[in-house]
């Protein structure tokens, strides 16, 4: 499938429980739907929100290993392997694009479950390279934007950003029982306000959710929230915004997709 103003789509999806790697369910589907209409990438760079952590770093290795960064899930969770290959390339490449900022070179880190979880659904072949991309804990909201819109030229390349995390992600108030719930109306209305200053490119709004009344609810920590962040810092003005993916979760966690271009 070609690119039909020569710039790869840049996606945020919500990644959610990670028992979605190996369930079918409306959201894996809406996945495996979304990468069949997507143009092949010729490789994909990962936020993750899990890898947060001080100081930005990229993963160098050529077969980055699969990361079960979890606990208490059955067997065959552990058991998934996602043999994708690296591309240390493309990441020399995005650690000059983010110069000045220092990039660590990290060969220990691979694909966390934020990055495969997701991919086991859209390139169930692990024939795409993929790069990790840290979040420094140490940035404001508004430095991470910053720092996403220095990768915009990937997409001409054909890279695939990909933003994993959550844009409402409250375990605390999640509900873990076997039956849905209905999510709750803090999350309902942040979500709601979210998506009205994503269709508008009030980008700046976004990255300003922590003056929200909700924000000690809907992103008790940052992490899984700042990955759309690099994403949104992907749109061009002739760029199309959508949201291939709708949903909550547990009545606490928005498994909401972005879709940039």
């Amino acid at each position: 499938m070609s690119i039909a103003n020569g710039r790869m789509p840049a996606l945020f999806l919500g990644h959610g429980n990670p028992m979605n790697a190996i369930d079918s369910n409306a959201y894996t589907a809406a996945w495996v739907e979304l990468a069949a209409h997507l143009p092949r990438p010729a490789a994909i760079l990962s936020v993750s929100a899990h890898w947060y952590v001080p100081g930005s770093r990229v993963t160098v290795g050529q077969h980055p290993r699969t990361i079960h960064d979890f606990g208490g899930f059955p067997r065959a969770l552990y058991e998934v392997a996602y043999p994708a290959p690296g591309d240390p390339e493309l990441a020399q490449r995005a650690r000059g694009m983010l110069a000045p900022t220092q990039v660590i070179a990290d060969e220990t880190w691979g694909l966390d479950h934020g990055t495969w979880s997701l991919l086991v659904h859209l390139y169930p072949d692990a024939d795409v390279p993929v790069v990790q991309l840290s979040i420094d804990e140490t940035l404001t909201a508004g430095q991470h934007f910053d720092l996403g819109g220095r990768l915009r030229a990937l997409r001409d390349e054909g890279v695939l950003i990909l933003g994993s995390g959550n844009v409402v992600h409250n375990l605390h108030a999640y509900a873990w029982g076997a039956h849905a719930v209905a999510p709750y109306d803090w999350a309902i209305d942040f979500e709601s306000r979210l998506r009205q200053l994503i269709e508008t490119r009030q980008f700046a709004s976004v990255a300003g959710y922590e003056g929200s009344p909700e924000a000690a609810l809907v992103a008790p920590t940052p992490d899984h929230f700042l990955p759309l962040l690099y994403v949104l810092a992907q749109a061009e003005p002739d760029d199309a915004l959508a949201f291939p993916v709708e949903g909550f979760d547990g009545g606490s966690i928005s498994m909401l997709g972005v879709r940039v271009g």
